[in-house]
């Protein structure tokens, strides 16, 4: 029995920042939008994470351009919706030589899509009091990426878009089916044109079965944030250590990488093994967050939720290697678990008539979900 009546262009399955962008994009474009989320609130990978909208570290071309697309229209969503948000750049740090070596080159190879430069040690200590400057080398400014308040904005937008483009949403409602036009919720049936699925990395509830055959992974982080800091404290840019050279695709375009890698991997074996990376963002509460551990687990191997104090310990002994704050407490600490495929940046299926999933961002959902929901709702069009 079809209950709720209104028949829907569109049905969303998932309110993180994959699902909001994709109802952002479909009304925008005319259709009568509901979004159902199974939890009170979506509290997954969406608010665990920095707020980085990071279009520097995304892989030249195609992926780089939906992730410029997607700080436009985060700009406009943040405005629009009230959120705080700083479009403070981003500074990646240098302390060795062929980390050094390897901005140099971005800036030559890997950065035509981008408003990047390199900073002297100088012009580091000079604008930013935060940064250590014992063996600084120097370091890469990119102008482009922005920060934002996950838990604000997962919190906030969907107000936003029930406000202005008439975006329904029922939260602690969960789609359990689809039959071509119709989505079986947990709280009835709605008629619907057509249904996206962003469930993170719900495999099991909607098309199990495309799930399975996908390739997608789990990838566990840990994360932390730090208690408010005073206005001496303040970072006044999104912050990266050397680490995070190796971790990023728009770095593969540098020469000295592969050697760079294998120095991380004889070096510093312990992050490697837990993969880690080192990077800090402050938001307008003044707390700063820092991470991040990457474990990735098969789809039929379970995600522990246990955190280790080993890899917290080694992040925080990184985070000091660059990061001048003194007496910094954590406040608070956490793990998230997202999907991700090993070779592409974003899933897509259409595992039935008039559905779609898609998925598997890993941790580029902030980055890239507004770029790619606009292609993707151009493509259901």
């Amino acid at each position: 029995m079809i209950v709720n009546s209104p028949r829907f262009d569109l049905v969303v399955v998932g309110a993180g920042i994959v699902g909001l962008a994709h109802a952002y994009q479909a009304a925008r474009a005319g259709r009568k939008v509901l979004v159902c989320e199974r939890s009170p609130r979506a509290m997954g990978a969406s608010v665990r994470n920095f707020g980085m909208i990071w279009p520097s570290g995304q892989a030249q071309g195609f992926v780089q351009e939906i992730a410029l697309r997607s700080r436009d229209h985060w700009l406009q969503v943040a405005k629009g919706a009230g959120l705080w948000h700083n479009p403070c750049g981003s500074l990646h740090l240098a302390y060795a030589d062929d980390e050094m070596q390897v901005l140099e080159e971005f800036v030559q190879f890997g950065a035509s899509q981008l408003d990047v430069r390199l900073l002297s040690r100088d012009e580091i200590a000079a604008r930013y009091g935060a940064v250590k400057l014992d063996g600084l080398r120097g370091g890469l400014f990119s102008s482009e990426d922005v920060c934002v308040d996950p838990r604000q904005s997962i919190s906030e937008i969907p107000a936003y878009l029930q406000r202005e483009f008439g975006v329904e949403f029922r939260f602690n409602t969960a789609v359990i089916g689809w039959d071509a036009g119709v989505a079986k919720t947990s709280r009835g049936d709605v008629s619907a044109s057509h249904l996206l699925v962003c469930g993170g990395d719900d495999f099991q509830t909607l098309f199990p079965e495309t799930f399975d055959s996908s390739g997608l992974i789990r990838c566990k982080l840990q994360m932390m944030r730090s208690q408010p800091q005073g206005a001496d404290s303040q970072l006044d840019v999104m912050l990266a250590g050397g680490l995070t050279l190796g971790h990023y695709a728009s770095f593969e375009a540098c020469p000295s990488l592969p050697a760079l890698k294998q120095r991380f991997a004889r070096d510093l074996p312990d992050y490697k093994r837990w993969g880690i990376h080192v990077m800090a963002s402050q938001h307008g509460t003044g707390e700063i967050t820092i991470g991040d551990s990457h474990e990735y687990f098969n789809l039929d191997s379970p995600v522990p939720p246990f955190d280790r104090d080993e890899v917290d310990s080694l992040i925080l002994d990184y985070l000091n290697t660059f990061l001048n704050v003194p007496d910094l407490k954590i406040a608070q600490r956490w793990q998230g678990v997202y999907a991700k495929h090993p070779e592409k940046t974003f899933f897509v299926a259409h595992p039935a008539e008039g559905a779609t999933v898609v998925g598997g961002v890993g941790g580029a959902g902030m980055t890239l979900s507004f770029g790619l929901a606009e292609k993707i709702i151009k493509e259901l069009n």
